[in-house]
């Protein structure tokens, strides 16, 4: 085993150590990590990260289920067309986009451009949401919910099918749709996004990925186990960390992130 890869084992526990401190952001490493560690090329980076995002999600979000904060009816109508937008996306758009985009001159925009360059962006605002304090939009109180039926299906679709492109959860923008569209406390939003990156997650990658390519799963069990032994130990940091702050740090690491992608992909690989 070469350092470069022991050094991505390291970061897939570290991933799980953020997401027990924080309680999310950290799976959004998992592109990075899969494509500049083990050089796991775009499709399967993608793919993969699927799987470990919706692995952790399913720790994390039965952990909130034991607190009382998911609501599963809304669960349920978000994650709906949210599964169906990330499985379309990832058993017809992803196998049907070409190699090579578009030439201009010299430069030559790939398939690995276009999907590494919108998920940096796509870090951006994930960033930006864990330096942001959460606040309270609604009342504790119990409360009849009235969905907004039509946004929240387009919602959902739109996040699934971002998640099936990028291979991120796309909590930063499952939680505020959650709170504005559904009326949802901000803790239930939190627990009740995490259910709903697993299961979109998951099943977009076995409705998809699991049927359209090798799956390389030793590797990806280990990676995930790993990812989970990370998770516990992060609860168990987590009653001695302030998690506010870490929050804040690793936002900016995130920025750094993005920032790393596309110098490696615009402008080392031109």
């Amino acid at each position: 085993m070469e350092l470069i890869e022991i050094f991505g084992y390291i970061s897939a526990l570290a991933i799980g150590i953020s997401l027990g401190i924080i309680g999310g952001g950290g799976s959004i490493l998992a592109v990075p990590v899969l494509a500049y560690l083990f050089s796991i090329d775009e499709k399967a980076a993608t793919a993969y990260s699927l799987f470990i995002v919706g692995a952790s999600a399913l720790v994390g979000g039965f952990q909130q289920h034991r607190k009382g904060f998911v609501d599963w009816r809304t669960a349920f109508v978000f994650g709906v067309p949210s599964i169906v937008g990330v499985a379309l996306v990832r058993y017809f758009v992803i196998p049907a986009l070409p190699e090579l985009f578009f030439t201009l001159g010299d430069f030559e925009f790939t398939r690995r451009m276009g999907m590494f360059g919108f998920f940096a962006l796509l870090m951006i605002p994930a960033a930006i949401s864990m330096l942001k304090e959460n606040k309270k939009t609604v009342s504790d109180k119990t409360q009849k919910v009235k969905y907004n039926y039509p946004l929240i299906v387009l919602e959902g679709l739109l996040v699934g099918g971002i998640t099936g492109l990028i291979g991120a959860g796309g909590g930063f923008l499952i939680i505020p749709a959650l709170v504005i569209l559904a009326k949802v406390e901000m803790k239930v939003a939190v627990g009740t996004s995490l259910m709903i990156i697993a299961f979109k997650s998951l099943l977009g990658f076995f409705l998809g990925d699991a049927l359209t390519m090798t799956i390389d799963w030793a590797f990806l069990a280990f990676f995930t186990g790993l990812s989970f032994v990370g998770i516990f130990i992060g609860s168990y940091l987590s009653n001695f960390i302030n998690g506010k702050k870490l929050k804040k740090a690793f936002g900016y690491f995130i920025f750094v992130m993005a920032f790393f992608i596309f110098y490696m992909e615009f402008i080392v690989k031109q």
